[in-house]
């Protein structure tokens, strides 16, 4: 546990070294994130609210998804690709860690500092100037930060999994760039799922993206209580070991045949 807790100390140090790309990234977040909200509050009209969510919840959700970007990596993540390609993945085995483990701690690092530089203050600019909800209950507040470790475990273990086929072919960004594409539909990213058609939701609860994005934010805007929140924070713990399950398999598989590419 020590090695694991120095590599994701050394992560975050590396990570505060791109102050300029942190700082770029909360300004975009932030600006681009107002484009969103006046998409989505188009789309209710003269409604007060739609399957449960009113204007304002709508509002916070945009916020937070805005908000959780770079905590949860949602437009990319390549890191143990290039390590597989260009031939560090050598000297990662030799490391006395489990190739996920190793990486698991250099990404808690980044998801931490990123968390609190971007999730955070990003949240603390939105509620200055706009009216946004809150959580209401105990309930609420006792289970979102369980929601946010179980979001980011669900994110880590399908990226993981989706840059393990690294281990077989050269042109697995295109494989990893189509995954994230499906994510930001299924995740409810570019809308909440509930505004999506039944049979599209259905769909959605097939892959692990709701898990990564959507209950997190259902639950913090209180479309999500009592049992049906305990069953969604269940449908994370489940998605977490079925992933990491096949990850660790697969990876297995690919250190077996693995070529060294570029060196």
């Amino acid at each position: 546990m020590r090695l694991f807790f120095e590599l994701t100390r050394r992560s975050l140090q590396r990570q505060m070294t791109y102050r300029a790309a942190l700082l770029a990234g909360i300004i975009t977040n932030f600006f681009f994130g107002f484009l969103r909200m006046a998409i989505l509050v188009a789309l209710y009209g003269a409604r007060t609210e739609i399957s449960g969510v009113d204007v304002q919840g709508a509002i916070t959700y945009m916020a937070l998804t805005q908000a959780l970007i770079g905590y949860l990596s949602l437009f990319s993540w390549y890191d143990l690709m290039r390590s597989i390609h260009s031939g560090e993945i050598a000297a990662d085995l030799l490391k006395p860690l489990n190739l996920f483990t190793f990486w698991l701690a250099q990404d808690l690092g980044r998801a931490m500092l990123q968390f609190i530089l971007r999730g955070v203050l990003i949240m603390v600019a939105y509620a200055l100037v706009l009216d946004l909800a809150y959580p209401t209950t105990l309930e609420q507040w006792l289970t979102l930060p369980i929601a946010l470790v179980l979001s980011w475990l669900v994110s880590f273990a399908w990226r993981f999994l989706v840059n393990l086929a690294a281990f077989w072919t050269p042109n697995a960004l295109g494989i990893g760039r189509f995954f994230f594409i499906m994510s930001w539909f299924f995740s409810g990213f570019l809308m909440p799922l509930r505004y999506y058609p039944e049979w599209v939701q259905q769909i959605s609860q097939l892959t692990p993206f709701p898990s990564v994005l959507n209950t997190t934010l259902d639950l913090y805007v209180g479309v999500l209580h009592g049992p049906e929140l305990w069953r969604a924070l269940g449908i994370q713990v489940v998605w977490i070991v079925l992933l990491i399950g096949a990850a660790q398999g697969i990876m297995r598989a690919g250190v077996k045949r693995l070529v060294i590419l570029g060196g």
